[in-house]
């Protein structure tokens, strides 16, 4: 064979930027400036579900609930979502085909590491209130010390009045803080291993100092913070108890780079990955097979729980749309599962030249140069993942080459470096075909993480794709 044509035999992953055109360009760009509005406005899998809902909404999605009310029926094209417990969402485009044949599905997570309060979290130290926490999801404990903090909840009052409450967001806000030893008193702190340098029960935020007049009563700080809260929200200490908090990152998503070719965000695992199948299933109309993009709780801690994606949240809802369409059966149910394809959209470690040893290069993600096949995650010797078979990796492959999807493939890691995990093993469990497809990021679970517009694009295009032809 001559030279030409055997170069042919070779695959190039090639970067985005060198594929497309200025107006290309400007639509990525674009793109990712509603991208960075979503993650201010999205920064707990609550206030993810709400601004799904809501742009949801404004494309003529129904609530499942109500078409069950008025016992509408679904047709061909017709658009609706249902919500679980407001932590996890499923959004449905009813296909032309009868829904036994299958769905197309795009899965992504809405939840992020973070640091959580307990229940009785407030207290009061030597001149300083403070709140107790317990951190959620893997997290590096040392990076989460000495950086702005902003608080995210919901409080649900005396006879069930709920009221949601951010601190820290606004720049006329004051933010929250957690300490740090000072260098000058740290030689021993310096000389315990990272992951002890900061403990989970050090992890305490600083929330206020000042007393209240009153000399005679003990806990006068505390007070006052109850006194604060009160004023603004009508709690007390017993609301605050039940109540459901987060500490997360205080600010907003920034560009990163002269060249602005990178997204800096809190939460990109995986809400880059919920957005963009978003904004692709958004897009969608009349497909042949019914499409569903779904976004669900709980991923970074095991996907347990009600709105965890082992729950059967997913299960119930295609069961209540295939009522709706009259094609519910048991069986039907099974068939319509089984004959499922789903990408598992989650987010993997891109190649960081500062830190080389842990990623082996051949198999590894590199930014800008598209969205990420992965065909299984787990750690070690694949223990716990998904592994996709020869057939679906072959016939995405080509989906997307032939719809000039810049696609590569990667590993998260060196074979006995780690690993992690993702939802694909629990949807492929009903028999269905599933591949882990996402973004690859640097800094994954940093409390600020990295991503490319070229692959946040990227990937909204091969979602867009999928949900369509698939």
């Amino acid at each position: 064979m001559e030279h030409n044509k055997l170069e042919t035999l070779t695959k190039k992953y090639e970067y985005v930027w060198d594929k497309i055109g200025e107006n290309e360009v400007k639509e990525m760009m674009d793109f990712a400036e509603k991208y960075k509005d979503f993650m201010n406005k999205a920064k707990t899998e609550r206030e993810a579900t709400a601004e799904i809902v809501r742009m949801a909404k404004e494309k003529g999605f129904i609530d499942l609930n109500d078409a069950i009310a008025q016992n509408k029926k679904l047709s061909a094209g017709d658009k609706v979502f249902a919500v679980n417990k407001e932590k996890a969402v499923a959004l449905f485009v009813i296909g032309a085909t009868t829904m036994e044949k299958g769905m197309n599905i795009v899965g992504s997570h809405i939840d992020s590491p973070r640091i959580d309060l307990k229940p009785n979290a407030l207290y009061e130290d030597e001149g300083f209130a403070l709140l107790e926490t317990h951190y959620y999801g893997g997290i590096k404990k040392y990076q989460w010390v000495t950086i702005p903090l902003a608080l995210h909840g919901v409080v649900v009052k005396k006879g069930g009045e709920k009221v949601n409450i951010v601190i820290g967001e606004d720049e006329n806000d004051p933010v929250l803080y957690i300490t740090d030893l000072l260098i000058h008193l740290s030689a021993d702190q310096m000389e315990k291993k990272l992951a002890k340098g900061i403990e989970g029960e050090d992890l305490n935020v600083l929330i206020g100092s000042r007393p209240i007049e009153d000399k005679e009563v003990k806990g006068r700080i505390k007070l006052n913070i109850l006194r604060i809260l009160n004023e603004r929200y009508g709690i007390d200490e017993e609301d605050f108890v039940t109540a459901e908090f987060e500490i997360v990152p205080a600010g907003r998503a920034r560009d990163v780079g002269l060249d602005r070719s990178m997204v800096m965000a809190y939460g990109h695992d995986d809400r880059v990955c919920a957005y963009t199948s978003l904004e692709a299933i958004l897009e969608i109309e009349k497909p042949e097979k019914t499409c569903v993009a779904l976004f669900v709780d709980k991923e970074e801690i095991g996907s347990n729980g009600a709105t965890g994606m082992h729950s059967r949240f997913f299960e119930n809802v295609v069961a209540e749309v295939m009522e709706l369409m009259g094609e519910y059966s048991e069986l039907k149910l099974r068939r319509c599962l089984a004959n499922s394809k789903m990408l598992s959209s989650d987010v993997t470690a891109a190649f960081d030249p500062i830190y080389p040893s842990v990623l082996e290069r051949k198999n590894t993600a590199y930014m800008g140069k598209g969205i990420v096949i992965t065909k299984y995650t787990g750690s070690r010797g694949k223990y716990s993942c998904n592994d996709a078979n020869a057939e679906f990796l072959g016939y995405l492959r080509d989906l997307f080459n032939k719809h000039n999807i810049t696609w590569q493939t990667g590993e998260l890691g060196k074979v006995d470096q780690g690993g992690g995990g993702t939802i694909a093993y629990i949807l492929a469990e009903y028999g269905m075909e599933v591949v882990d497809c996402g973004v690859a990021l640097l800094s994954m679970h940093a409390p600020w993480e990295i991503a490319s517009k070229a692959d946040i694009y990227e990937t909204y295009k091969a979602y867009k794709v999928f949900l369509q032809y698939a």
